[in-house]
């Protein structure tokens, strides 16, 4: 139940991602930095894209992403279509990913050590879940904020 309960969030915030990039009127404003607002929504979305990618993809889906997350945060100028289809990839990425997963795996181990002491897949997958609303939010503000 719990797998499922994370597809459906996880699933539910990127499609939320995808509307939010795709409000945009201007697509430039999605690179604007303005004031105390230090990253770009475009920013935003490549790092949640690479991070989802990154631990649920390449650890969990096996998919053999390589993640460079300095590029997360430094390309620019990516269209508002690429970003949308890089987000609907990743939808497909998370459930093709999370579907060889089962409730007792959740209780194992996560193979990478990402924080300062191990912890469960289960804690692991609900942070990420956690991670991608926090950034989401970041996102809403900036589109209200900068794209007027």
């Amino acid at each position: 139940m719990l797998v499922e309960t994370i597809k459906k969030l996880l699933t539910r915030d990127l499609e939320k991602l995808k509307q939010e990039i795709g409000l945009y009127r201007d697509e430039t404003k999605i690179w604007v930095i303005d004031g105390n607002i230090a990253n770009t929504a475009g920013n935003l979305c490549l790092h949640l894209i690479g991070n989802l990618n990154t631990y649920i993809g390449a650890e969990i889906g096996k998919t053999g992403y390589v993640r460079n997350r300095d590029l997360e945060f430094s390309l620019k100028d990516i269209p508002q279509h690429e970003l949308i289809k890089k987000i609907e990839d990743a939808i497909s990425v998370v459930n093709n990913s999370l579907d060889k997963l089962s409730e007792q795996d959740l209780e194992k181990e996560y193979p990478q050590l990402v924080f300062a002491e191990k912890t469960s897949t289960g804690y692991f997958l609900v942070h990420l879940a956690v991670h991608l609303g926090y950034h989401l939010g970041q996102v809403n503000y900036h589109r209200r904020l900068l794209d007027r």
